[in-house]
């Protein structure tokens, strides 16, 4: 069954690697199985937590594999395509399209700065590349070239680039998109962002970490800010919020990794030279999902 329209809550997936470079199967199959039974819309393998740039191809293509695989087309799987150079971008988009993935988050890259027609042309060659829908990445943090709001409004011209997923932590920015694209581009927030907010200003969703590890809590979310009840909406998002300042306060992906191991999933440390998760970090992450166990069951003591 295909997947055309993209919305709610997609986790950014992270990538359990051992100690000798083998993605470990069994515990990412779970990790599947256990968000989508929590309720989550979609899947993102290879986003930022998912730790795209400390990866190998290989091991990107054989996690991309066995998230497909383990998704069994319940949800909608949208894999990151990371690349500094057209070629190699194109490249991983035909094999993502080949393993059967839903949609392709399209990443950008870069050593020397790259200007705007040449971030436009990049974008455009990954849509020409597949029929598959686009998500559009922005990290103004990371990434040495952002997208322009200019360059969003030429890329929304585009067939198949349909969603943006903004990491800029400017709400005001995301209202001016909107406000720029119409209903051409579809917006998902991130974790930078308050997702409720993004919401009340037309949001769709939001693709972030911290979903990988409370998927029910932003489940409910979701589904408050879909039913436009956002006094309760407010009051779930001041509690979730706590865990997005532990993530911006520690590695991101450390924070999820390590939220996970405490919840019994063996999905590692960060990969060399990130660092794993200290004491203190994994007693706040502790206590939060402690809080937010009593505020929400999970009802069978999987992922809260």
């Amino acid at each position: 069954m295909a997947h055309n329209d993209f919305h709610g809550v997609f986790p950014y997936l992270v990538s359990p690697i051992d100690e000798h470079g083998a993605v470990k199967e069994p515990v990412l199959m779970r990790l599947v199985n256990d968000l989508i039974d929590a309720g989550v819309h979609g899947l993102t393998p290879l986003g930022s937590t998912g730790e795209f740039a400390y990866l190998n191809r290989e091991q990107r293509h054989r996690i991309v594999e066995v998230v497909v695989r383990a998704a069994r087309h319940r949800v909608p799987v949208v894999a990151g395509v990371a690349a500094t150079t057209i070629a190699d971008a194109i490249e991983q988009v035909k094999a993502y399209d080949a393993l059967g993935v839903d949609g392709i988050l399209g990443i950008l890259e870069a050593y020397f700065p790259i200007s705007e027609d040449g971030v436009v042309a990049y974008f455009t060659a990954l849509a020409n590349a597949t029929s598959l829908p686009i998500v559009l990445y922005t990290n103004p943090q990371f990434q040495r070239s952002d997208l322009t709001v200019s360059a969003i409004e030429r890329l929304a011209k585009v067939e198949n680039i349909r969603y943006l997923k903004d990491a800029s932590s400017d709400t005001g920015r995301l209202l001016t998109i909107l406000n720029a694209v119409g209903g051409r581009i579809r917006v998902f927030s991130a974790s930078a962002h308050i997702p409720a907010c993004v919401m009340l200003i037309g949001g769709v969703g939001w693709m972030a970490g911290p979903a990988c590890v409370v998927p029910r809590q932003s489940v409910r979310l979701y589904d408050l800010c879909r039913a436009q009840k956002w006094d309760e909406a407010i009051q779930l998002q001041r509690k979730l919020w706590r865990m997005n300042r532990v993530f911006a306060k520690y590695n991101l992906a450390a924070c999820i990794k390590g939220g996970l191991e405490l919840q019994g999933y063996d999905v590692g440390a960060p990969l060399p030279p990130q660092t794993p998760l200290p004491d203190a970090g994994r007693w706040e992450v502790k206590d939060i999902l402690a809080e937010l166990r009593e505020n929400m069951a999970s009802g069978d003591g999987r992922l809260a």
